[in-house]
């Protein structure tokens, strides 16, 4: 193998191409950083949608894809490397809050409110496990849609990654947004890691070697606190 090639998502502060073309992004930094130290002549970042990260993999469309939540499920299909993030849940909701959400639980609590999620994403089942109804809940295919969605009402908040929300407004401040943290008695941080197709057993021990010295670093630390990571962050998966 000579080519990495990374399935991402606009999904900053992960991964996001920027207003010249470039991709970047904190997986996306230490993506190419693992390539580099694979000897690989080149680094291919790929875009797609979340419900194609898995099957592009198993199919051979791509080597490894950008961060995602370790599940059981997923562990079915495909190959996680050691824990890249740990991270909380949060809610993107509508400026100041106006339904006054807390949660998980306090969306279940208003029957007649609606919640985004992307389709696949672990989110989906968490709100489920937290009292809300199917009903209640609004699939949809990228972060952009979901977002628009909150900003025109179309639902009342969207569910990922509280990292990924403050990244969206980051780069969106004049988005009507803002955004709440779940409550860890609702949903403790979960583990994010690369995904590789099964079968590739000796380029995951690669991997992971090369993890073992990066995650930590202070090259890894000063790279993550430019996407906003803190160093608590970054403790919780050295």
């Amino acid at each position: 193998m000579t080519e990495l090639k990374f399935a991402f998502l606009e999904e900053p502060p992960f991964c996001f191409t920027g207003a010249s073309g470039e991709v970047s992004g904190c997986d996306v930094k230490l993506a190419r950083r693992l390539g580099d130290m694979l000897g690989l002549a080149s680094f291919s970042p790929i875009e797609t949608e979340f419900a194609e990260l898995l099957p592009g993999l198993v199919a051979g469309r791509w080597t490894m894809t950008t961060g995602l939540f370790v599940s059981e499920e997923r562990k079915q299909l495909v190959d996680f490397t050691r824990p890249i993030w740990a991270l909380q849940d949060g809610l993107l909701v509508a400026k100041d809050n106006p339904r006054g959400f807390r949660g998980y639980q306090s969306i279940a609590e208003n029957q007649k409110a609606l919640i985004g999620v992307i389709t696949d994403q672990v989110q989906h089942l968490t709100a489920l496990h937290n009292g809300i109804a199917p009903e209640q809940v609004r699939m949809f295919a990228t972060q952009a849609d979901a977002a628009q969605a909150v900003a025109d009402g179309t639902v009342h908040a969207y569910a990922s990654v509280a990292m990924a929300h403050r990244g969206y407004l980051a780069q969106r401040p004049d988005m009507p947004l803002g955004f709440v943290e779940i409550p860890p008695i609702e949903k403790q941080p979960s583990a994010g890691a690369f995904a590789i197709a099964k079968g590739n057993s000796a380029l995951l021990r690669h991997i992971d070697s090369c993890l073992g010295e990066l995650l930590g670093s202070d090259w890894h630390r000063q790279m993550m606190a430019r996407y906003g990571f803190s160093d608590s962050d970054i403790d919780r998966v050295v």
